[in-house]
């Protein structure tokens, strides 16, 4: 029998850096299922559970509370241990009717707490955009999700507002649009990514690229200091305010 390809395993002291585990206790830890983000872009389930909400002490006992279905993943019920937890995922422990939402921070991904409507939706950003049969317009979310938009002439396709890099604030319990924030001046972003992570501000100005440089974005935060980042860390959340609660205020 052929060897399955890639392991299933992982080391602790192989884990990304940003998981916030202990490295010398044990000598493995759960590895995320396949699935949207990079292993360095998520945290499985079973560390989000006991080792940053505390809420086991053992695998064991993680275990007991998926099998359970007290975890659910943006509305969903998830049973698997490994399951990969990435940005602006909605988590509601629903015993103890708690919920978090995945959000940036310089020491990684963390689940900050927030209020009941707030978990009602969530935002995705458009990475890339592709054209179906008969000219309708398939858009690529940042956390696997498709969506389609149905366009009446193929050859003037008014329905199709969405530019790359545009966020979409939707409902989690049904297939709604909500809000559509576009990558504008003035708009509300949060950086995903870089240095600055954990940021939000204005944005300011975006910079092309070109054949030696990816495209770059100029943000005004806190203090009136302007950072810059590359277009792909930025992530809108709002117009006048962003639409959701962050770290720090």
């Amino acid at each position: 029998m052929g060897k399955i390809s890639g392991s299933r395993h992982l080391k602790r002291l192989a884990a990304p850096k940003s998981w916030n585990i202990p490295r010398k206790t044990f000598k493995w830890v759960v590895k995320p299922s396949p699935g949207p983000y990079a292993i360095d872009r998520c945290i499985p389930l079973q560390i989000l559970i006991r080792d940053y909400l505390g809420l086991a002490h053992t695998a064991k006992e993680v275990k007991f509370i998926l099998n359970r279905g007290y975890v659910k993943v943006d509305g969903k019920i998830v049973r698997d241990k490994g399951f990969p937890v990435g940005l602006m995922d909605v988590i509601h422990i629903e015993k103890l009717d708690k919920f978090y939402r995945i959000l940036p921070s310089s020491k990684g991904l963390i689940p900050h707490p927030i209020q009941p409507e707030e978990a009602q939706f969530k935002l995705r950003k458009i990475i890339g955009k592709s054209t179906l049969k008969g000219g309708h317009i398939q858009l690529n979310m940042h956390d696997g999700y498709n969506m389609m938009i149905r366009v009446s002439d193929p050859k003037n396709p008014v329905e199709d507002v969405y530019k790359v890099h545009d966020t979409l604030k939707m409902d989690i319990s049904k297939p709604l649009t909500l809000d559509h924030f576009k990558l504008e001046k003035g708009v509300c972003v949060l950086i995903i990514g870089g240095r600055n992570v954990g940021k939000w501000g204005k944005l300011v100005e975006v910079v092309p690229g070109s054949l030696t440089s990816k495209a770059s974005a100029v943000i005004e935060i806190e203090n009136g200091l302007n950072v810059s980042t590359i277009l792909d860390y930025v992530f809108p959340v709002g117009y006048e305010k962003p639409c959701l609660s962050l770290p720090g205020g």
